[in-house]
């Protein structure tokens, strides 16, 4: 029999192959006596018992308190994760129970001041958990799933991302501008027409056109479409809950992101990572003819054959892509979901940035379609502004391995998270008001403190290469909306919905917009 031609094809000749196998399992099965079953399923559950009691009375964490549940399995985490309030339950539990809550058999929540240095500064590994970052399989690892610093720094050195520096990313300052005023020719649009306004998912398609050109110089056609072409960004939310789920058991994912789903197509991986394959693929056809994200990185391709480095090829490039788009985009569109949502219920915030900008204007800057960087960078409120709604962010946890923190020592195997979601709403570092949104707090005497426990895009060794471009974008599109249009809440009763996966997703907030007659 020759090569099927379709994926249904392919899948009905990998069922056949496994159909008798089964088969012989199951009659095997139905073979065995009703006592025997009896005693399997006794058995089996003498075994789980016994662990479930290992694992809740007899490891080095069992002191640390925590859900009962938690102390036995994984699952009671991952149920949480999916409910999409992994942050605001973990916040409660610290809350209740102080700085380390157990949040699974090996794994310990950590708020504490002393841990960002301990788990993100301290050149130490990362969990397990980041294993999980290969696109669309376990050929394609991306960067963020490396552990050990040090093949982590080495990898770097070809995987370069001089791109993101912000001298580069400033080259990139045209482009961000064309995708902003995209933004506004919608946003004209709905103001001319009176309708409501979904600004919530025009802010996700404006950031994920922009990452897409700036990293192989092709949109993804969102902002020219007005809608999520081909479902990609609700497949890329899908994704997210793949990942922190999944990331727990590896074991599993093999099954899912392996060769043969990639060959056979099974995977909804969707419009953005096809897109990206193309993309990738047209510009191996001529890396340097252009100034984006690819023609750093082929560039270090070619670096590590020239010196035998066999870790960094075309896979790593379509890899580094996809988390680039997922996780960059994201945070982009919630940062400026966040201030927006929250500047329209509390107005006084959004008239100073506003006040602060006219008043630029009257000395000749904040002019033109777009506010350009250099003036956005002389408006110090707009920046506590964005500073604030970044740090209602809130991204994974991150975990570390045998660590000492306020005292207390965690043996190697001991799995140590920080979610920058709990620690940067913690009232013992920020204050009473910790979870409103208060951008005066970022004048206080307290702030340099307060600050080493500002984390949107990660720290050390393992932060976020993209935070210069995230910044860029949300800095640059709230200073020009700002100046530029009257926004309000359609129902004002009413508040957004948020997912926190892997990025916090908000949603759901619709508005009517209005231009500004200045």
């Amino acid at each position: 029999m020759g090569r099927p031609d379709t994926i249904l094809g392919k899948f009905e000749a990998l069922a056949s192959h496994l159909s008798q196998p089964l088969k012989t399992a199951m009659d095997e099965l139905q073979n065995i006596h009703w006592p025997r079953k009896t005693a399997l399923v006794a058995v089996i559950g003498l075994l789980v018992g016994l662990v479930a009691l290992r694992r809740r009375y007899l490891t080095p964490i069992s002191h640390v308190p925590g859900p009962f549940w938690a102390s036995i399995t994984r699952l009671w985490h991952v149920s949480k994760i999916i409910g999409g309030k992994q942050n605001y339950t973990l916040l409660e539990l610290h809350e209740k129970h102080g700085h380390f809550v157990r949040v699974a058999h090996n794994e310990v929540s950590v708020c504490h001041p002393d841990a960002v240095k301990a788990l993100y500064l301290a050149p130490t590994r990362k969990g397990k958990w980041y294993r999980i970052f290969v696109f669309p399989d376990w050929r394609y690892p991306a960067a963020i799933s490396i552990l050990d610093p040090r093949e982590k720094a080495e990898f770097m050195k070809y995987m370069s991302n001089a791109g993101f520096l912000l001298h580069n990313v400033l080259q990139y300052e045209g482009t961000i501008d064309e995708n902003i005023a995209k933004l506004k020719r919608w946003m004209d649009r709905h103001a001319v027409e009176g309708r409501q306004m979904d600004l919530d998912k025009f802010f996700t398609y404006m950031a994920f056109d922009i990452t897409g050109e700036i990293t192989f110089s092709k949109p993804f056609g969102f902002l020219d479409e007005g809608k999520d072409v081909g479902g990609a960004i609700a497949t890329n939310v899908a994704l997210q809950i793949f990942l922190c789920t999944f990331g727990f058991y590896r074991w599993a994912s093999w099954a899912l992101c392996n060769p043969l789903v990639t060959w056979t197509q099974l995977a909804p991986v969707g419009h953005i990572v096809n897109t990206s394959m193309r993309a990738i693929a047209e510009r191996q056809k001529n890396p340097d003819a252009k100034f984006d994200m690819c023609s750093h990185w082929f560039r270090g391709i070619q670096k590590a054959k020239k010196e035998g480095f066999g870790n960094f090829d075309e896979r790593h490039l379509l890899s580094a892509a996809v988390s680039n788009l997922g996780a960059g985009s994201d945070t982009v569109s919630c940062g400026l979901q966040t201030f927006v949502y929250q500047s329209l219920r509390k107005p006084a915030v959004w008239q100073r940035v506003r006040d602060e900008i006219d008043a630029a204007r009257k000395q000749g800057r904040c002019e033109g379609e777009v506010v350009s960087w250099e003036d956005v960078q002389q408006l110090p409120y707009l920046d506590a502004a964005c500073k604030e709604a970044l740090r209602l962010l809130a991204p994974v946890s991150i975990g570390k391995d045998g660590v000492t923190i306020a005292g207390q020592h965690f043996p190697e195997g001991t799995q140590m998270s920080i979610n920058p979601g709990v620690i940067q709403l913690s009232k013992e570092i920020w204050g009473p008001d910790a979870q409103e949104f208060v951008p005066e707090r970022w004048f206080s005497p307290d702030i340099e403190r307060q600050s080493k426990c500002f984390m949107p895009w990660g720290l050390g060794w393992g932060s976020c290469p993209g935070q210069n471009l995230a910044k860029v974008q949300i800095y640059k599109t709230i200073a020009t909306i700002v100046r530029d249009y009257d926004i309000k809440l359609v129902d004002p009763s009413k508040e957004w919905k948020w997912a926190a996966y892997f990025t916090l997703n908000p949603r759901d907030w619709p508005v009517y917009v209005t231009q500004r007659k200045y």
